[in-house]
């Protein structure tokens, strides 16, 4: 099922709000939808206590209730579930190799500064070839924007791309956000010229221009703040359907696959993100990029 969303499940709340969002997905964007639940190897076949049904028997009821979630929500889809043997990232990183995007269900936010909880999807956004999903509430009414954080790197690039197909899919406008935050003690002069930078809405509008052609429908937002990018990212989640973020950014850490503000925008959001690594469907950049921006 090469292009299938895959939707990680494991039986918890987040997984069954995680499933809704992917199902959704499937069925707005004409995919079909691949169920996987982990089962890992050191898990005893029969329980201690509790339950007289088997380990493998468990696992099997989990998949059906799954599809039959599925069923009543987005009875078109083309949906399959299976189980696999392994450790839970290793299995759900190969699961992503030919996917469309892959979707996890966080742990919720903590009661400590607003943060969201859940290793497996941190130990994954970025680490596979397909967008993931980190979904974390159950989808509300729908707002109809997508945000999309960019700075002109080819995994923004790839970013874009996706935001702007669920967009379309959605009937929905992009907003694109470029946060910049001036440092305090910038040795810049004040009243003596343009802060440094001040050329990029320009140089943004100048971007934008090809995907506008591309997808002539969507109305697409340029947004350019002065302010830190998590920050301007966070604020705008607010309002958003999805947010969508670039795995790294041009000021990446050559050691570091998730770059610093997709990762605080995953901690902080208010509504599901993305992480999108280049290259993303090549075939979906505009046609005068074909190389998916700028390394």
């Amino acid at each position: 099922m090469s292009g299938a969303i895959v939707v990680g499940i494991d039986g918890a709340d987040r997984a069954w709000t995680a499933l809704q969002w992917a199902a959704d997905d499937a069925a707005r964007r004409g995919r079909p939808l691949r169920i996987v639940h982990v089962r890992e190897p050191w898990q005893p076949e029969r329980p201690l206590a509790g339950t007289r049904l088997t380990l493998s028997e468990r696992c099997e009821a989990l998949l059906s209730d799954a599809v039959e979630r599925v069923r009543a929500v987005a009875p078109e889809v083309e949906t399959t579930a299976v189980l696999v043997t392994g450790a839970v990232v290793e299995r759900l990183r190969t699961e992503g190799a030919d996917a469309d995007s892959l979707v996890l269900g966080s742990r919720g936010r903590s009661a400590i500064a607003g943060l969201m909880l859940g290793s497996t999807g941190f130990a994954l956004a970025g680490h596979v070839r397909c967008p993931v999903v980190i979904v974390h509430e159950p989808p509300g009414p729908a707002r109809g924007e997508i945000v999309v954080g960019y700075d002109g790197s080819a995994d923004a690039e790839a970013a874009l791309a996706y935001g702007l197909e669920q967009a379309d899919a959605r009937g929905a406008r992009v907003r694109v956000v470029y946060g910049r935050q001036v440092p305090v003690l910038s040795p810049h002069p004040v009243g003596y010229g343009p802060l440094p930078g001040a050329g990029f809405g320009r140089e943004l509008e100048a971007a934008m221009a090809p995907w506008r052609e591309m997808y002539p429908d969507v109305p697409i937002e340029d947004s350019f703040v002065d302010r830190h990018p998590v920050t301007a990212l966070v604020r705008a989640s607010g309002g958003a359907d999805l947010a969508v973020v670039g795995s790294r950014g041009l000021s990446r850490l050559t050691a570091t696959v998730l770059g610093t503000v997709s990762h605080g925008v995953l901690q902080r959001a208010h509504c599901p993100v993305a992480v999108v690594r280049a290259p993303w469907r090549p075939s979906s950049q505009p046609p005068d990029r074909p190389g998916g921006g700028h390394a």
